[in-house]
């Protein structure tokens, strides 16, 4: 059962990390986008974050067409496994705070939590013998 339960911790760990990585190399492209859409933020009249953690059907679809298959699959899985954490940090203009923080939180979940939970789960014996018997050299 450890064994178990560490597969689905490195599992949900990889989809975050990769989720992530997704999102950070996407925002280091936009490079000066950026920096124009924090100014038009700070003076109220920035867009609203393009990478939603819980996108609506509409961003849902936008977003599957500009993705490939395989990096929708993990986006969605990634907004499944961080949606818990999504509300956190809605209050915050930082898409790194909005992202990261609720990448940071799955991890220690799913990842620290979930290792220690197999950690201390108890483990099978690995010999069949009897310790009566003589083992013969």
């Amino acid at each position: 059962m450890g064994s178990l339960i560490r597969l689905v911790a490195i599992v949900c760990s990889g989809l975050l990390l990769l989720g992530f990585a997704y999102f950070a190399t996407d925002e280091l492209s936009r490079g000066s986008q950026n920096q124009q859409n924090a100014l038009a933020g700070e003076l109220g009249t920035g867009p609203k974050d393009p990478a939603p953690i819980a996108p609506s059907p509409t961003e849902e679809a936008k977003r599957e067409r500009l993705n490939g298959k395989f990096r929708e699959a993990v986006s969605d899985a990634n907004d499944v496994l961080i949606g818990p954490f999504g509300n956190l940090v809605d209050g915050s203009s930082n898409t790194w705070v909005t992202h990261g923080v609720p990448a940071l939180l799955g991890m220690l979940l799913y990842g620290f939590c979930l290792g220690m939970l197999a950690n201390m789960l108890p483990k099978a014996r690995e010999h069949g013998a009897d310790w009566r018997t003589v083992e013969s050299a």
